[in-house]
């Protein structure tokens, strides 16, 4: 899988951002395919950090419905997988873009 496309975006929540300050973790939505060790290598390569560990989950898909003026139309979200990625003491990672 290509380093580029493990990656899809960062969560950032108050409860994140206090695991952040007190624990250097970060977290990311990834690809559902990428493995523990191709998440590693793309936080370090786009980041220029070095990763302590990496813990996933997947998080599974919900159902969901809705009620219009044609009845209920029911669908279904897709599931994705969750990467916590903790770097190693003295890392950071700034995801707002101040440099």
């Amino acid at each position: 899988m290509n380093l580029a496309d493990v990656l899809i975006r960062p969560v950032v929540t108050e409860k994140i951002n206090i695991q952040t300050e007190k624990q250097g973790r970060y977290y990311f939505i990834v690809d559902r395919r990428a493995n523990k060790l191709e998440i590693k290598h793309a936080v370090e390569k786009f980041y220029g950090v070095s990763v302590k560990g990496v813990n996933t989950l997947v998080l599974p898909g919900k159902s969901k419905s809705r009620f219009t003026k044609a009845g209920v139309i029911s669908g279904r979200k897709p599931a994705r997988k969750k990467a916590v990625v903790t770097l190693a003491s003295g890392e950071t990672i700034d995801l707002y873009g101040n440099a």
